[in-house]
């Protein structure tokens, strides 16, 4: 293979900022398979560990990963693909996962503004059950003032959908109305997810990007919510946008790619499903 071929089969790059979550389902390792899944070269930035607690009724335990080996990470990241590194696919694409604390949400702040992305994919999240409620409230307000504004694409759930947007959201067109609310307070492109919170045979999810609204409707696989299912839509939104998408045509693949997911989903002793990202390769 000639040193062009080799160049020209490079991989699109996206990395994530996230959280470690022990089992498998969510976080940073959902993250890294869907974007395997997808074909795009996925590289992680961990900012906490999760673990959930079965003696705690399935509660997290969140541990934080200490501010200069976050800033370490990054800084490798970035030196090793980042717009200045002269690698063959520059990192231009990243998805931003959970935070967990003003302090860490400051340190990204600070890479997401001098790292020249193209695409900053946020998923919002805003609550860590197990967590302090006064810590976790300064941590959703410094997200919504520092990394909110920066984010070109948001993937709000339903009740991120209602804290971000001021409303109560229960039919559809309350979940329109809530991401254009979402898109006018930060400029980015909106996928709000209303998935099986909104009653009705449809797991249904609202685009908006300030021209186009689209609504993304499929059949709902079960009442409940699966584990991993907003971290794997933003992944795939993220690994899609990476290979170059439009933000519309990242939200149909990442619906249907979720989608796949929950249908083969896996089962654990845990009292919640998975997604399985490889559930793609049995379409």
């Amino acid at each position: 293979m000639t040193s062009s071929e080799l160049h020209s089969s490079s991989p699109a790059i996206a990395l994530t900022i996230a959280g470690s979550e022990a089992t498998g389902g969510a976080g940073a390792q959902a993250d890294l398979k869907t974007f395997q899944e997808l074909g795009v070269f996925g590289i992680a930035n961990l900012t906490c560990i999760v673990s959930f607690d079965p003696k705690d009724n399935w509660n997290h335990r969140f541990v934080p990963v200490d501010q200069q080996v976050i800033a370490d990470q990054l800084e490798a990241t970035t030196a090793a693909y980042g717009t200045g590194s002269g690698a063959d696919s520059v990192l231009d694409t990243v998805k931003i996962g959970m935070l967990g604390s003003p302090a860490t949400i400051s340190t990204v702040e600070k890479a997401l503004q001098d790292g020249g992305f193209r695409n900053i994919v946020l998923d919002p999240v805003l609550i860590c059950k197990g967590q302090e409620p006064g810590h976790a409230l300064d941590t959703d307000q410094a997200l919504k003032s520092q990394i909110l504004p920066l984010a070109t694409f948001v993937t709000p759930n339903h009740f991120e959908s209602e804290s971000l947007s001021g409303m109560t959201i229960s039919t559809v067109e309350e979940l329109v109305a809530a991401a254009k609310k979402i898109h006018e307070l930060s400029g980015a492109a909106v996928l709000a997810k209303g998935g099986v919170r909104l009653s009705g045979d449809e797991a249904v999810d609202v685009f908006y990007d300030g021209q186009t609204l689209e609504v993304l409707a499929a059949p709902k696989i079960g009442e409940v919510a699966v584990s991993g299912a907003g971290c794997s839509l933003a992944a795939a939104v993220t690994a899609e946008l990476a290979k170059g998408a439009t933000p519309l045509e990242a939200a149909r693949t990442a619906k249907a790619f979720v989608t796949r997911g929950i249908q083969n989903r896996v089962a654990s002793g845990a009292p919640f499903t998975a997604l399985w990202q490889g559930g793609i390769a049995k379409a």
